[in-house]
Parts: structure tokens; sequence; C-alpha cells
């Protein structure tokens, strides 16, 4: 198809973009790597007035170690993040959810920013900012400002970011030593977005989790933080690598935490799973995650 008419524009720096922006209001829409919003422009599912296209702007692309965080600019592609030796080695769960990403075609192309900023629940990254903490930093004509992860995705396809508002980056917090992280996924094939995810950190000591933190994937409107799951786990014995529970007669409290993950969500139904399904999905792929981050 076709897209609707629209006007485009190529600002040469931030200020000129947060500027054309804060002008044209809701009437324009942000172009980063492309490959979320092309498909809505030609099912005309979106249908901008204007097309700010910021591929000019060099400052929003690179990752940099700032000390107690990563900091990932919004331009960056999935592909560079994945193959950052400090994503690797500091957040290496952002690097092990980038890698599941459509394929290779959309990850050369696809920017992180633009994927967290497009705010779909079945995208793959959500969850991880949110598992994560992740702050994202904003930029507006007259100033800047943070928003938590927690508070940056409001509804489906929507975020927190203002009309004016030009997504410059994330920050991605250093977790430190003791952890161990793992993205579980289900989907039909390479390209298809999610039926469900599990994002998981978890830190272990003496044997035990002494904390978790678990987002998912395609449970609800936004990425969902599964804090049931997160105190249960707390305490509770660490897997063992045979696949059999904690020696504690075959009982598994890791598993008993684990079926906790769909409290409290709300999944979608559609051609692809019912909402019970995801649930199903839900439990066991957040077992799996957990197992894997914490063995």
């Amino acid at each position: 198809m076709i897209p609707a008419a629209f006007d485009y524009v190529r600002p040469a720096s931030l200020e000129e973009a947060c500027h054309v922006l804060a002008t044209t209001g809701e009437e324009a829409k942000v172009l980063a790597g492309g490959q979320s919003l092309l498909p809505l422009l030609r099912l005309r599912l979106a249908y901008p007035s204007v097309l700010v296209d910021l591929g000019r702007l060099p400052e929003l692309h690179g990752v940099q170690d700032r000390g107690d965080h990563v900091f990932i600019g919004a331009l960056t592609t999935h592909d560079e993040v994945m193959r950052s030796p400090v994503i690797r080695e500091h957040v290496p769960l952002v690097a092990l959810a980038t890698a599941t990403v459509a394929d290779p075609a959309v990850r050369h192309r696809g920017t992180f920013g633009g994927s967290l900023a497009h705010a779909d629940p079945a995208g793959d990254l959500p969850a991880v900012a949110l598992a994560l903490g992740c702050v994202f930093v904003t930029r507006m004509t007259g100033g800047q400002r943070e928003i938590p992860a927690s508070d940056f995705f409001v509804d489906y396809l929507e975020s927190a970011l203002d009309p004016g508002e030009v997504l410059v980056g994330v920050q991605v917090p250093k977790l430190g030593a003791g952890w161990g992280f793992h993205y579980e996924k289900f989907h039909r094939t390479a390209q298809a977005w999610a039926i469900v995810g599990v994002a998981a950190a978890v830190r272990t000591e003496g044997g035990a989790i002494s904390e978790a933190r678990v987002g998912l994937t395609n449970m609800g409107s936004t990425p969902v933080r599964a804090s049931a799951v997160e105190a249960a786990l707390r305490g509770a014995p660490s897997p063992a690598p045979d696949g059999n529970g904690a020696s504690n007669g075959g009982h598994d409290p890791v598993r008993d935490a684990c079926g906790e993950a769909a409290d409290d969500t709300s999944p979608p139904a559609d051609l692809h799973a019912t909402s019970d399904y995801r649930r199903h999905l839900a439990r066991v792929l957040t077992y799996r995650a957990v197992r894997a981050a914490s063995t």
C-alpha cells in the first residue's frame, strides 16, 4: 500500500529537530530506523502530516560507559548494540534480548531508541528496560528530562514522550557482580513478534536467590514487571544444574515461584495465541529464564 501524503523534514541538529516537533505537535512522527514506523505508514495505521528524520544527528549514536551505567544513544542500531563490548560486559541482558529482534536485515536498520519509543508490548526491549530499571533521557525545546522505565510505557503503542520531545538515549544501570541474565522468547518465526518473552536478571548469594528482576513481553498493553515472581523467588535455593530442582526431595521452590508469572497480567488474545495460552507460556518461559540466569 501507499502511505498518505506527508511533508518530510531532515533536521541538521537536535535543537532543530526539537523546534520542528514543537511547532508541528501531534501531527508529526519521528523517523529513526523506520522498521516499526514504515509498516504503519504503508498500512495507513499512522498518517502524520510531517515526518521528522533524525538520521543526520550523530550525537544520538553510540554506546558510552559512564561509570554506574551504560548510555546507549537512541539511534544506535540493534546490530551495534548486540556487538558492543561495553554492553556485553556490563549489561549483557540488553545484548541477549537484542540478538533476538527480528532478523539481521532489521537489526542493521532498526534502532535501540526507536524500538523503545514505539512502545509495542510485543517488542523485546521494553520488558528488558523495565526489568533493569532503565532511565530514558529526552530533549525538548528549552530543556531535557529523565523518565524511569516504570513511567515511560503508558499504553499500547503509547509512551510518555510529549509531542515536542525527542528520545536522546537510555541509561542502563550496571547491576554488578553476582548477577546472571537471560532472555527467553517464544515466537513462530525469526521475523515475528514474540508471543511471550521473559527478561530475567537474578542475583545469587550463598546458594540462594537474593534478588530477582523479571520483565514480561506481550502480557498486557505495556511491558509487565512480574513482581509476584520476584518476591516469591527471594531466598529460594538456587536451581540445580541438572534441572531436577533444588536438593530438597525433588520439590522446586523456583518452579513454584515462577508459577505466579501470569498474576495481575492481561495478555491479549489474537490469531497467534489465546490469553490462557499466553499465561501458560509466561509461567514456563519465566522458569526457563530464571533457571538460565541463576545457574
